[in-house]
């Protein structure tokens, strides 16, 4: 009997630390792109951004892990949303007030960021391209990148009283909203 328990005790030890050693895994916090997000005005309107965050880790970011000229999930893991509580203008471009998956499409020139009304989804298929169906576009503008005053180790947008600037490596990219 005192056998049974002991190995009872052992076995509920080892399925505990199994558990707890797998839920510290699957923590978005601990992931090589942890979730970050950024929250401002513009004008009247509250915006927020929620991205996860990768790192160049001594990477070729543009160009290179994101290819120039396809569409990309403007961050890692599931897709990153952009939210607004007011009607704003993108770019001279209408986007009425909800939440969308922001897309991207660098360039070395120009980007392009898609708002598309499909959220909640993986930022990637399995095949590696963007998660995106281009029939939920809602708008697309035109951005030019510039080269940053410093190095970002990890991605990062931030809302600033202008708009939105995407920030990574040796760039940025801000992006007009009114």
């Amino acid at each position: 009997m005192k056998k049974a328990i002991f190995l009872s005790s052992f076995t509920l030890f080892f399925i505990g630390l199994f558990s707890i050693s797998s839920h510290a895994q699957n923590n978005p916090a601990t992931r090589p792109s942890p979730p970050d997000s950024t929250r401002g005005k513009v004008g009247n309107a509250t915006i927020e951004i929620k991205y996860s965050s990768p790192s160049v880790r001594g990477r070729k970011i543009w160009g290179g892990l994101v290819p120039y000229g396809q569409v990309w999930r403007a961050g890692a893991n599931e897709a990153t949303t952009f939210t607004t509580d007011q009607p704003i203008t993108v770019e001279g471009k209408q986007l009425p007030a909800g939440k969308y998956t922001l897309f991207a499409t660098p360039g070395e020139k120009e980007w392009k960021f898609i708002f598309n009304s499909e959220t909640g989804q993986w930022g990637i298929k399995r095949t590696g391209e963007a998660n995106r169906d281009p029939a939920k576009d809602v708008l697309t503008v035109t951005a030019t990148p510039h080269k940053s005053s410093s190095m970002s180790e990890r991605l990062k947008y931030d809302i600033t009283n202008k708009g939105m600037v995407l920030r990574w490596e040796n760039l940025e990219v801000p992006v007009s909203i009114k």
